[in-house]
């Protein structure tokens, strides 16, 4: 296919069929809907999980682990990452990540892994680190600030019971 080709026989806007209106027209009589049945039926809608009289495709498919709903979505980025976006002496916190789009997806905490070298010193704002990215930052002569975790339902509860006292 070229990219001329695109586009080719799409009709923007389209006339709709007229249904019904005598054989000569092709969509008369049963107007394209067969001759009996429940899809042939006035006002008829098939819900979206049913496959015929067969089992319903949620109960026919296999249902395997655990999801938990409730655990934090934790971003992994190696330090060499960082020593190669970020220059000596930045400051590097979640929002700097989200903004120059090394984090892309939605997170609940970061946490900084010691994968890669680091040769400049770098000021880093995460929820996490590993002892390896701790040791290879401050050996570099950059500073590690370990950022507030997202407060779990527990603690957000323990934390109303205090402030009413």
């Amino acid at each position: 296919m070229r990219i001329d080709q695109v586009n080719q026989g799409i009709t923007k806007h389209r006339k709709p069929r007229r249904l019904g209106r005598g054989k000569a027209a092709g969509q008369g009589k049963t107007s394209g809907r067969g001759q009996d049945g429940q899809k042939s039926r006035a006002g008829y809608s098939r819900h979206p999980g049913s496959v015929g009289e067969d089992l319903p495709m949620a109960r026919r498919i296999p249902k395997r682990g655990f999801f938990n709903r409730y655990a934090l979505t934790v971003i992994a980025i190696n330090v060499g990452d960082l020593s190669a976006v970020f220059a000596a002496g930045e400051e590097i916190t979640p929002q700097v990540l989200k903004d120059r789009g090394i984090v892309k997806k939605r997170f609940d905490e970061i946490k900084i892994l010691g994968g890669g070298e680091v040769d400049k010193a770098l000021q880093v704002a995460a929820h996490r680190f590993s002892n390896s990215a701790r040791e290879k930052i401050t050996a570099a002569g950059g500073t590690v600030t370990k950022l507030q975790a997202k407060r779990t339902p527990g603690q957000r509860v323990a934390d109303l019971a205090k402030s009413k006292k």
